[in-house]
């Protein structure tokens, strides 16, 4: 059954990429990482449902997070997370799952508050089990 023994209850993946999305919710069901693995596709999307949570237990333990996306990147994300309910910020890590090799931007997330780990695409199992929180 789908779920037992997960590590997690709720994973937030956010990534404008179809393809890359199949692969990393396939890998983090396979894994038994998370029991659900919700999938959104864009910046405002991802803070639209955020926003719309309400009960603390409904709030995602992880967020995948891409950089790279059109309109708002993952970095307008981490700057509007900050504005989000407090049992979230507290109750939820955020992993930066980003193609970029750029210094710049491997800084700038992994020195946000918010930001616990950076790692780089694609997601596989060895990542997701050096995870521990």
């Amino acid at each position: 059954m789908k779920g037992i023994g997960a590590r997690f209850k709720k994973v937030l993946l956010i990534d404008d990429n179809e393809i890359d999305n199949f692969i990393n919710e396939r890998m983090i069901s396979a894994s038994n990482f998370s029991s659900e693995v919700i999938v959104k596709n864009s910046t405002d999307e991802s803070l639209i449902y955020l926003k719309s949570l309400s009960d603390v237990n409904e709030f995602p333990q992880v967020i995948f997070l891409d950089l790279n996306m059109p309109g708002k990147d993952g970095f307008s994300f981490l700057s509007e997370f900050e504005n989000l309910n407090e049992g979230l910020k507290l109750n939820c890590k955020i992993i930066v799952l980003s193609s970029s090799i750029s210094p710049d931007d491997i800084n700038k997330a992994s020195t946000n508050k918010f930001v616990y780990k950076y790692v780089n695409k694609p997601l596989n199992e060895k990542y997701l089990n050096a995870i521990d929180f």
